[in-house]
């Protein structure tokens, strides 16, 4: 096996620079923990980007995956399996008994969500409002509909038919819908945008829009579903249903997979030949998600991600009382922001050096997606590593 600066020099000389990378080659890893090449144990807080909910190879994922690929790695979607049409069973029957589109991304699912608006609405209705503070992925109508500036240098003209609003602004959103808007599209907790939470109210207030004005609400659950929040959907622990939800991350074990899910009566919008993936869907991707589905059910994790998820926010709030740095702890289940009143980037390097894996965003908010099966054991060692950070 390469050492890390072997394996460093390869990509310098073979692989596109566009991601900024901690110089750390990984080799493998188990639940909540994974190591390089040289042997070192980090804690990983993080893992996967928000795709590790089950933590580093979760053992009933891996054994779906090994079976699965030595009876059928792909097939065209111009065919039919029992894994894809199971696994957009088991979605439906936890969320709104919708009908699934599979694709491999967040930014594919949102993709598709964006055709479906306008495919589904009236001729001349196809503006769909976001937030400032979203992400809904990188491909050109995903970062059209991300109302984030930065995203958006140099790669100018974005795709026409999105107007940005603040969160949690009812009014300005109602000042916003013209006879040319078919669809609000919100994340129900902004991920990227550090770990907001909607303010009492909101996203009963958008349904209520919708409704009113016969615009589609789509929520993008990709970095918030599947047990992430302690609930199968973050939606739910507000009372409010989506007309459309995006999914991906989680949805598959920690694999390539990406789901939109839509109401019955939206879905003959999407006829064929309108839009595709071609390994959508996959049979591996799909026995993965199968039985992620099944071992959050067979070892109750949806309680444990909340139980855990508290765990975290009491030691934080503890934390907080302590040192002035911390402004604020928010979210719900396995999904932790932690508003500083600093940059957070030289936290993130200090925690990488003493064995704990963990992210900033928007510059200030230390972001942690833990795996919601996380042995407490472990999360406490992690968060002494954090805590000695943050208090030196």
């Amino acid at each position: 096996m390469l050492n890390s600066q072997e394996i460093i020099s390869l990509y310098n000389k073979y692989v596109i620079g566009n991601y900024t990378r901690y110089p750390v080659a990984l080799a493998h890893g188990k639940g909540a923990e994974i190591w390089d090449t040289e042997g070192r144990r980090y804690i990983d807080f993080f893992p996967g980007w928000g795709c590790g909910l089950l933590g580093h190879c979760p053992q009933p994922v891996v054994e779906a995956v090994q079976k699965q690929v030595a009876r059928l790695i792909h097939v065209p979607n111009t065919w039919y399996t029992e894994q894809q049409g199971e696994w957009a069973k088991l979605l439906s029957e936890r969320s709104f008994d919708g009908q699934a589109f599979f694709c491999n991304s967040g930014a594919e699912a949102n993709e598709a969500a964006i055709k479906l608006v306008r495919l589904h609405s009236q001729k001349g209705r196809y503006k769909i409002i976001t937030f400032q503070g979203s992400f809904h992925g990188r491909t050109m109508g995903a970062i059209s509909a991300t109302a984030q500036p930065k995203y958006h240098a140099g790669i100018e003209p974005l795709l026409a038919g999105f107007t940005y609003v603040p969160y949690g602004d009812l009014d300005i959103v109602q000042k916003a819908i013209d006879n040319e808007t078919a669809a609000i599209l919100i994340e129900p907790i902004q991920g990227e945008g550090g770990v907001r939470t909607p303010p009492d109210g909101f996203l009963q207030g958008l349904r209520q829009l919708c409704d009113s004005y016969k615009l589609l609400l789509i929520f993008d659950e990709v970095q918030t579903g599947c047990g992430r929040t302690g609930n199968w959907f973050a939606y739910q622990h507000y009372g409010v249903e989506p007309d459309i939800m995006t999914l991906a991350k989680a949805v598959a074990g920690g694999l390539a997979g990406a789901a939109m899910l839509a109401r019955r009566e939206i879905t003959p919008s999407l006829k064929p030949g309108m839009h595709a993936s071609t390994y959508g869907g996959n049979p591996i991707a799909a026995a993965a998600g199968i039985a992620a589905i099944k071992m959050i059910e067979d070892e109750n994790l949806l309680e444990q991600a909340t139980k855990i998820g508290e765990f975290f926010r009491s030691t934080l709030n503890d934390l907080a009382n302590e040192i002035d740095i911390i402004r604020e702890i928010r979210g719900h289940g396995v999904m932790i922001g932690i508003e500083l009143a600093a940059e957070g980037a030289k936290y993130v390097k200090t925690c990488m050096d003493n064995g704990l894996l963990i992210n900033c965003t928007q510059n200030n908010v230390i972001r942690l997606l833990p795996p919601m099966n996380i042995d407490e054991k472990i999360a406490t060692e992690g968060l002494e590593i954090l805590e000695d950070a943050l208090k030196k």
